[in-house]
C-alpha cells in the first residue's frame, strides 16, 4: 500500500511534465491543446518505435490509428447528399446540397485536406464535417480530393492527383452534371491541401486551354516553401504544439522522399546557403525582411549560411521545384492568380509562409484578404468535434466560410 502512495504521486508527476508545455498567453484552450499536443507525441513516439523495429512505416501505422479514432466520432449529414466518386482516376467524395426551387446553377468549392502529404482523408469525420458544413453555409457542391498519400508516393504524385481531379471536375459536362455555375468555383485546402491548392491554382493559369477557371483560391494556413526554415514563426514557433518546426521538417523530407539524416542541414538553412548557384535566383522571392510587417519580423534576424551543401538540392531537386514550393513562382505566374483567401494563426511556425504569399501575391496585383487569428495554432479549422472541439476551430472556419459566402 506505502509503494502506491509513493507511485501514483510520481506517475502524476511524471504525467503532468509529458502534458505541459509553456504557451505564449493568448493561445485559445491551452490545456485542452496540451492535452492534444501529449497525446499525438504519444502516439507518434509509438509509431516510430514500431518504425524502428521494422514492423511497418511509421506513417502508415499513424494513419492507420487516426482513422480508428476518427471512426468512433459520428456526424451527421441528413441535409446533404455524400457520394464518392473517380475523376480522372483519383478518388473524391461530392457533397451536394439539395436543390432548391429558384435556383438552377450552384456555387462550388474543390477541397484539398492537409496532412503533411501523409495522413487523414477525405472520409475521415474532421474533414466530412467541415465540407458538409461548407455546403450548408454556402449552398455549394463542395468536392473533397482523396489524393495518395505518402509514403504509398511521395512528390509530385499528390500534386498529379489534386491537379487530375480539379480538372476533370472543371470540365463543362461535369459541372452540368452537378448543376455548378462554371463562373463560382474555388479552389481551397488547408496546411499540405493549401499547398496542393496554391500550385494547382498555378497551373491552371498556365493551361491556354482551359475552359473553366476558378474564381478564387483560399489556403488555411497553407505550407509554401523549403527554402528557409528560419523565417520568425518557424523561430518563434519551433516548439509549438501540433507541428512542432522538426515535425514540418520531416513532413516535407517525406514528401520529396528524402533521408531524415538530412534534418539538421534543412534546419539551419544549408541547402540554401550562399554558395548554392541553383537557390541563389529565388533568394529575393523569399526574403522576408521585405515581406513581412514589423509585428510578424519582431527582433529575429534571418539565418543565411555563406557556405553550405549544394549536393542536398541536387540530391532533391523538389526542394526549389515550384509545383512543390508554390512561394517560390515568378511574378508573371503570380499576377495570372484569382483573388485570393489566406488565413494565418500566430502560433504557427507556417504562419510567415501564408503572409509572404499574401504579399506578393499583392505586389503582382492580385486582390488578397490576409486572414490573421493572434490565439488559434496550426490545424485548429478541422478540430471541431468533440473531443477536439476548440473555440479556435470555430472561429477560423466561420470567418473562412464568411469570406467564401461573400466573395464566390
Amino acid at each position: 500500500m506505502r509503494a502506491a502512495w509513493v507511485l501514483l504521486p510520481a506517475l502524476a508527476a511524471l504525467s503532468a511534465y509529458y502534458v505541459y508545455l509553456p504557451l505564449p498567453g493568448a493561445v485559445s484552450d491551452p490545456w485542452k491543446l496540451m492535452l492534444l499536443d501529449a497525446t499525438f507525441r504519444a502516439v507518434q513516439q509509438t509509431c516510430h518505435l514500431i518504425h524502428y523495429l521494422r514492423l511497418s512505416h511509421h506513417l502508415i501505422v499513424l494513419n492507420y490509428l487516426i482513422c480508428t479514432f476518427d471512426k468512433l466520432k459520428s456526424v451527421s449529414s441528413e441535409d446533404i447528399k455524400i457520394t464518392d466518386a473517380v475523376f480522372d482516376g483519383v478518388e473524391v467524395r461530392v457533397f451536394e446540397p439539395p436543390a432548391k426551387a429558384d435556383e438552377s446553377l450552384k456555387r462550388s468549392v474543390v477541397y484539398i485536406h492537409g496532412g503533411g502529404w501523409a495522413l487523414a482523408s477525405a472520409r475521415t469525420s474532421l474533414y466530412n464535417n467541415l465540407c458538409r458544413i461548407m455546403a450548408e453555409s454556402l449552398n455549394a457542391v463542395v468536392v473533397s480530393v482523396e489524393y495518395r498519400l505518402v509514403p504509398e508516393v511521395c512528390f509530385p504524385e499528390q500534386y498529379h492527383d489534386a491537379l487530375r481531379a480539379t480538372k476533370h471536375f472543371l470540365q463543362p459536362d461535369v459541372l452540368a452534371e452537378y448543376s455548378v455555375d462554371p463562373s463560382r468555383i474555388a479552389i481551397s485546402g488547408d496546411s499540405a491541401g493549401g499547398n496542393l491548392a496554391a500550385a494547382v491554382c498555378q497551373q491552371l493559369s498556365k493551361d491556354d486551354d482551359l475552359p473553366v477557371r476558378p474564381k478564387l483560391q483560399a489556403l488555411i494556413y497553407p505550407v509554401l516553401q523549403a527554402f528557409d526554415f528560419n523565417t520568425p514563426s518557424y523561430q518563434q514557433n519551433m516548439n509549438m504544439p501540433v507541428l512542432p518546426r522538426y515535425v514540418m521538417i520531416n513532413y516535407w523530407i517525406d514528401y520529396i522522399n528524402g533521408n531524415y539524416d538530412l534534418a539538421h542541414e534543412l534546419l539551419i538553412n544549408n541547402h540554401t546557403a550562399l554558395n548554392v548557384g541553383r537557390a541563389l535566383s529565388f533568394r529575393a522571392r523569399l526574403n522576408w525582411t521585405s515581406l513581412l510587417p514589423p509585428s510578424f519580423k519582431k527582433s529575429y534576424k534571418p539565418v543565411v549560411q555563406t557556405t553550405g551543401t549544394a549536393a542536398i538540392v541536387e540530391r532533391l531537386p523538389a526542394l526549389l521545384d515550384v509545383r512543390a514550393v508554390p512561394l517560390l513562382a515568378d511574378d508573371a505566374t503570380l499576377a495570372r492568380q484569382p483573388r485570393t483567401y489566406v488565413l494565418t494563426c500566430e502560433n504557427d511556425v507556417l504562419r510567415d509562409d501564408g503572409a509572404m504569399y499574401a504579399q506578393r501575391l499583392r505586389r503582382a496585383g492580385v486582390p488578397v484578404t490576409l486572414d490573421h487569428f493572434h490565439d488559434c495554432f496550426h490545424g485548429c479549422m478541422i478540430f471541431t468535434v468533440w473531443p477536439t472541439d476548440f473555440s479556435a476551430g470555430v472561429q477560423t472556419r466561420n470567418s473562412y466560410i464568411k469570406w467564401l459566402d461573400e466573395n464566390l
